[in-house]
């Protein structure tokens, strides 16, 4: 993050121009979200700010100031907390320090990945939460807070809670500094209105206040495109800390040696208002504290990790020979080699599950936590898969990924569209068609797709699950009745025609997360005949035409992909889904997201489609293996704390 952060009042639905701005506002504070920071930081920030975020010369000039401040050694490991899309953690990277960025914002810390590998620059990113670093303690020689990126949140508290992480995140006499508005000199010069051109066709009209308790400036800006008219009105609220508050502050953390490095005025390529940049502080601590003691017991920093598999002696009926079969030991056998990459592991495993619950007792006391890829469900029945976490749970074994009630709302589909709905998230048209109904009506146009209520893998979906004449659609529902029984529910949903999308999430949102980029489906080779669906026969049946549908990385419109990112978070967190999860999306003719199915635990084998998104986020295989195994550690040690 950098500078400032608006955020929008828009929804990221098609609104009439004249609704994209409030008018006349008497009290700017009252319309300030309490958490105006989450997610809105996209191209619009970077257009309004890009005289000083978009500088390069100016970002030199900063590291110049900052790294001769902060005492940097070339063999120091840095963090730039609140990065935004990278400036500062790139300058850093070419100047040959280890340094890595996190911030909140999906949008910059894809755009910083991005810079990252056009550079050819070796450098990290994290999405993720400033006051729960994901990091382990006493990792950073240095951290830093740039470009006025601290004082966002409602309460003081928050910022207290930051400068703890920081302290923890760093090793004894690790470094922090703090580059902040000058919050006195802000008190009393700033701006009340302003506007002006950020380029040809778009300028910003800006509205300032204090806040009531004079603690915070108020901000306001109305971004216009000259043929478009307003694209947005947002709201943002930062603290005003003065030098001698930010020093007080950081103390009470516990930093000594705290100096204060001058005043910077910031330099404008547009020379237009800098607002909240305008004059900044530069403050710097040194952190005293012991090394952290290792937990009792610990005998080193390697992690024993049990992995539960499905079992390869049982009958699977989700495959197709309803066996084990040469594909699934060159994929477990290829996760067992990514395991070997990641460093820090003891991996054990257990596959038999007659003798599971006994093998689980054994090893109790010696696994630090259990690694479930147990997705075919206990004794390979899909309708036990969360029978797995629940045995983990009676003996008291911690485990990644989600817990049973998650699981069982999931595997409902018709529960997982309530939920949708009551969120106001959109879902396609649909019907639940209940195992004693012989007559039903379809309250939509067909066609329609059809597909067993309950179930995952693509079970029972086929191309003749698509339906586009009622006689389709009864052979559809009869074909489903066969295979399943009668008395299981089947789901009749609009089908949907626009990009086929899947968006993946590892982390626990809100705190720390990473949102893979979304992928499409690429329908291109399939004969034009066929359903564009990637059902049963994409996952499982090698001769089938569908065997050749491709996942390719998503072109979407910005406000698009925010807003499935968004709603894809906010089922996340509504559901306890955990350390990760896949989201099926698919767009309607009009280009409307629809939500489809949420899926915790989601296949994690090598050619995936979450190793896919990683893939193109530049992630390996073992890498992301690593991100989940961290993800459940953080949620593993906060729970145990």
């Amino acid at each position: 993050m950098n500078k400032r952060k608006p955020t929008s009042i828009s929804d990221g639905k098609k609104k009439k121009v004249q609704e994209r701005s409030l008018g006349p506002v008497n009290n700017l504070e009252a319309h300030v979200p309490p958490e105006w920071w989450r997610g809105i930081f996209n191209h619009l920030y970077l257009k309004t700010d890009g005289d000083v975020v978009g500088d390069d010369t100016l970002t030199v000039k900063e590291i110049d100031l900052f790294s001769e401040a902060a005492g940097l050694r070339k063999d120091d490991r840095i963090l730039d907390v609140c990065c935004g899309q990278g400036r500062h953690t790139l300058e850093l990277a070419r100047r040959g320090f280890a340094a890595e960025g996190l911030d909140r914002s999906h949008y910059l810390v894809q755009k910083a990945r991005a810079s990252a590998k056009k550079e050819g620059l070796d450098v990290r990113f994290k999405e993720g939460d400033a006051r729960r670093l994901p990091y382990r303690t006493d990792t950073f020689d240095a951290v830093m807070i740039l470009g006025n990126s601290f004082g966002y949140f409602e309460s003081g508290e928050d910022d207290r809670l930051v400068l703890a992480e920081v302290a923890r995140v760093l090793k004894p006499d690790g470094r922090v500094l703090i580059d902040i508005s000058d919050g006195g000199y802000l008190r009393d010069n700033f701006q009340k209105r302003s506007w002006e051109w950020i380029d040809k066709k778009h300028f910003v009209c800006r509205e300032r206040s204090l806040s009531a308790d004079g603690a915070r400036l108020i901000s306001r800006e109305v971004i216009t495109h000259v043929e478009k008219g307003v694209i947005a009105d947002q709201f943002y609220a930062e603290r005003l800390y003065t030098g001698e508050k930010i020093e007080e502050l950081i103390s009470s953390a516990g930093f000594s040696d705290i100096g204060r490095h001058g005043e910077i005025a910031t330099e404008s390529a547009r020379n237009q208002d800098l607002g909240m940049m305008e004059r900044r502080i530069v403050v710097t601590g040194t952190i005293a504290k012991a090394w952290t003691e290792p937990a009792k017991g610990a005998a080193s920093d390697v992690r024993q990790v049990t992995v539960i598999f499905g079992d390869p002696r049982l009958r699977d009926d989700i495959k197709p020979d309803c066996v084990f079969d040469e594909d699934d030991y060159d994929t477990i056998n290829r996760l067992k080699e990514a395991l070997k990459q990641v460093k820090g592991y003891r991996f054990a495993f257990l596959d038999n599950h007659q003798t599971l619950i006994a093998d689980l007792e054994r090893v109790r006391s010696k696994t630090d936590y259990v690694f479930n890829l147990c997705d075919e469900g206990f004794l390979n029945d899909p309708w036990k898969e969360l029978h797995v976490p629940a045995l983990l749970e009676i003996l008291g074994i911690p485990y990644t990924g989600s817990a049973p009630q998650c699981l069982a709302f999931c595997y409902d589909k018709s529960l997982v569209r309530g939920v949708a709905r009551e969120m106001h998230i959109p879902v396609p048209e649909a019907v639940l068609v209940r195992g004693e109904e012989i007559a039903y009506e379809i309250p939509f146009r067909l066609p329609a797709i059809v597909k067993p209520n309950s179930g995952d893998s693509s079970f029972g979906i086929t191309e003749k699950s698509v339906a586009y004449s009622f006689e389709d659609l009864t052979r559809a529902i009869s074909a489903i009745r066969s295979r399943f029984g009668f008395e299981k529910p089947i789901l009749v949903e609009e089908y949907l025609t626009g990009p086929d999308l899947s968006v993946g999430i590892i982390g626990n949102p809100p705190e720390s997360y990473t949102v893979l980029p979304i992928i499409e489906e690429d329908y291109s080779a399939l004969p034009p005949e066929l359903p564009r669906i990637c059902g049963y026969e994409a996952k499982w049946v090698q001769d089938s035409p569908y065997w050749k549908i491709t996942s390719i990385k998503a072109d979407l419109p910005e406000e698009t992909e925010k807003q499935i990112i968004e709603w894809s978070v906010q089922m996340t967190r509504r559901l306890g889904s955990r350390d990760y999860t896949r989201l099926d999306w698919r767009l309607s003719t009009d280009g409307e997201p629809k939500l489809l199915e949420v899926n915790p635990n989601p296949g994690w084998c090598w050619d995936g489609h979450l190793a896919k998104m990683a893939k193109i986020a530049g992630v390996s295989y073992p890498e992301m293996i690593g991100m989940v195994l961290k993800a459940a550690e953080g949620r593993i040690g906060e729970k145990r704390a």
